[in-house]
């Protein structure tokens, strides 16, 4: 046995854990984000500096001028007047924690990601769908601002509609890296139906749909409103005059309070349906017992995920029970993918780490 083929075994395993970590770091981002989106904290650093900003405030006058700085935003004026320094400092601590965090996960990428490429560990495609990933990571940055930015002038918030991008596109990032983390390991073929893979990629494409009514509820703080299950403005569905008022119609799937958390509801009761509509077709189907498996606990984790999504509502959003929630939709996200990863086949191996000594060191 060769040098060579001791170590690339190890170099797959170095991969793998470095995307599993950053993956990791991901869903803490995404409930920090959350967090900060609960404590009303996302405005209070009021610019974007890339570099300087990793530094908080260190003296007395830095954080003066930083709280000046809030104050002269319409949040400040219309919602917290009269806040202490305080008081600030509890709300500036999670926005910089949570910018702070992307900035980590950034150099937890790119750092580890240009090592192995140095050292050759990365194939063709898989060194593109890296590549992809760490764009769409610096993107992200950039959309967290302007999200931010949103909220500095005019609104006390920031827009729903961009609050929903920005959580939609590390949703993405995160699954892109679960399903490449996947591709790596070997495993036999498992040939399925084409219907299961449909309902799959389905419940894939739901659960996106369901993450993105979840933000636009979140944005518009409609979890403080229509407080009771499982009627909703006193029926299990409202009026149409009350779904959609305003104009043009389709304003409401956005703006509406009330057709905002109940396309939400709706949403979570079709993606429960079809899941275990799946379940019992994987069954049927005898796809092998991983299959199963997965589409059984997918089925178990979109239960408790309505579970607390139920119980969240009721409580009117309390912070544990809202995280929590938040918490298991990334779980329920994480099922989701790999089922499908599961089920589709592998046109061919995403490029295995091979060892390659670097240009000046003796082979």
């Amino acid at each position: 046995m060769t040098a060579r083929s001791v170590s690339e075994p190890s170099q797959t395993a170095a991969v793998r854990w470095w995307l599993l970590s950053v993956a990791a770091l991901i869903a803490i981002m995404v409930l920090v984000g959350g967090a900060t989106r609960l404590t009303e904290s996302g405005l209070s650093i009021v610019e974007w500096k890339p570099v300087t900003g990793t530094l908080p405030p260190l003296t007395e006058a830095q954080w003066t001028e930083a709280f000046e700085g809030y104050k002269k935003i319409p949040q400040y004026r219309e919602l917290n007047a009269g806040m202490t320094l305080h008081e600030f400092k509890t709300i500036f601590w999670w926005e910089w924690s949570h910018r702070l965090l992307g900035r980590v996960i950034g150099i937890a990428y790119l750092l580890p990601f240009l090592y192995f490429l140095w050292r050759g560990a990365v194939g063709g495609e898989l060194r593109k769908r890296l590549w992809l990933i760490f764009g769409l990571g610096a993107l992200q940055g950039a959309v967290g601002w302007w999200m931010v930015a949103s909220g500095l002038s005019q609104k006390v918030e920031v827009s729903q509609y961009r609050l929903a991008v920005h959580l939609i596109l590390a949703l993405l990032i995160y699954s892109a890296i679960v399903w490449t983390l996947r591709r790596l390991a070997d495993r036999p073929p498992n040939p399925a139906p084409p219907r299961l893979k449909i309902t799959a990629l389905l419940l894939l494409a739901l659960t996106f749909l369901q993450l993105y009514f979840g933000a636009l509820v979140a944005g518009l703080r409609a979890g403080k409103a229509y407080n009771t299950w499982p009627e909703i403005d006193g029926a299990f569905i409202p009026s149409a005059g009350r779904l959609f008022f305003e104009q043009p119609w389709w304003r409401n799937l956005f703006d509406n309070t009330l057709t905002v958390q109940f396309e939400h509801r709706m949403t979570a009761y079709a993606v429960l349906a079809l899941a275990i509509l799946h379940a019992i077709d994987v069954v049927r189907s005898r796809v092998g017992g991983e299959a199963i498996a997965g589409a059984w606990w997918l089925v178990a984790a979109i239960t408790l995920q309505a579970t607390l999504g139920i119980l969240t509502l009721l409580n009117q959003v309390p912070i544990d029970l809202a995280l929590s929630h938040q918490a298991v939709a990334i779980v329920v996200l994480t099922l989701a993918v790999l089922q499908v990863e599961r089920l589709l086949p592998r046109r061919h191996k995403v490029g295995r780490p091979k060892l390659a000594m670097p240009v000046g060191q003796p082979g």
